[in-house]
């Protein structure tokens, strides 16, 4: 099976969910990628691929979506996962960060042993809208003196400008609204 899919076709697989989780919130449900062997393997190879195996020591992936991304695309670069939780979730001593979103606010958690100082990481989310939610896990991971490679996600909503928010980390999407 080909994995090889075109933006043309992810975008064409995201469903708009008007009014959810609250009312005037647009949410794109990726669950139709997900559903789609072919779709949801070729997304993972583009959030993969400007790195080779090897060269990632963990990939970061955010909760709760992020992590089916992050996951993936772990065993695709033969790097550790490393998953950012919401507060609460974790088991053992935890770093945190609150944060901001579009519709709320929230707090992430990281294990305090979850990196080593230098390890070379990306970060990937499924969606970037306002930033919050991604500044505050690359501060967790600057806790931990770590080298931010990128932050990837799938989608981004441009028009939130998430992205302005993230300036000192090399930023990328696939398919931006």
């Amino acid at each position: 099976m080909s994995t090889k899919v075109t933006i043309a076709e992810l975008t064409g697989a995201i469903r708009n969910i008007p009014d959810f989780p609250k009312p005037g919130i647009q949410f794109k449900d990726i669950t139709p990628v997900l559903g789609d062997a072919r779709l949801f393997a070729g997304c993972v190879d583009l959030l993969a691929a400007n790195f080779e195996s090897g060269s990632v020591d963990a990939v970061v992936g955010i909760d709760a979506r992020g992590f089916i991304f992050a996951a993936a695309a772990a065993y695709k670069l033969g790097a550790a996962f490393v998953p950012v939780r919401k507060k609460g979730k974790l088991p053992f001593g935890t770093f945190e960060q609150s944060y901001d979103l579009e519709y709320g606010s929230n707090t992430l958690a990281l294990h305090v042993d979850a990196l080593k100082p230098g390890s070379r990481v990306v970060l990937i989310d499924d969606l970037l809208a306002t930033g919050g939610t991604a500044v505050a896990a690359v501060a967790l991971l600057r806790r931990f003196q770590a080298n931010v490679l990128e932050v990837d996600f799938f989608i981004e909503l441009g028009f939130l400008k998430g992205r302005d928010q993230l300036t000192d980390v090399p930023v990328r999407a696939l398919v931006v609204y």
